[in-house]
């Protein structure tokens, strides 16, 4: 099962205050030993909301929303992607990074991920054949990525 950890923005991270040495070892520890278990399969921390932009498309008007976005609490700081057998596991590590984070992130979300068969009938098989092209690309574009 795959499953999306948000991490929360806090006023903190929205100011744009770094986290502490002992945050950044401790999430580090976390992430370097879900890498080596097989369980993360991406995750990175965002950039404060004042350099972000919505995008917008109501009754056909698109617009381009420059941040900072006022409601600390609808706002995301950062993210992991991790692949677990149970709900149960994605708790335990979600707990982990919480305590790791030192208090950075206001809140953290888990968030089952949505597979092929979610949708029924409707996902026929050139559209899943499609989308294994396109998730086979984004991984070989991923490892180009230089970190």
């Amino acid at each position: 099962m795959r499953f999306m950890m948000v991490f929360k923005a806090s006023e903190e991270s929205e100011a744009g205050v770094s986290p502490s040495e002992q945050s950044l070892t401790a999430m580090g520890l976390v992430m370097a030993e879900m890498a080596e278990k097989g369980v993360l399969l991406a995750g990175d921390g965002l950039r404060p909301s004042s350099e972000g932009f919505r995008l917008s498309n109501e009754a056909g008007k698109r617009r381009v929303i420059d941040g900072p976005f006022a409601e600390t609490k609808e706002l995301i700081a950062g993210f992991c992607l991790i692949e677990v057998a149970s709900r149960e596991e994605a708790i335990e590590w979600g707990w982990r990074c919480v305590m790791a984070d030192g208090g950075q992130s206001g809140q953290l979300e888990i968030r089952p991920i949505q597979t092929a068969e979610d949708f029924g009938d409707e996902y026929t098989p050139e559209a899943r054949a499609r989308s294994e092209q396109s998730f086979q690309k984004a991984a070989d574009n991923l490892k180009k990525t230089s970190f």
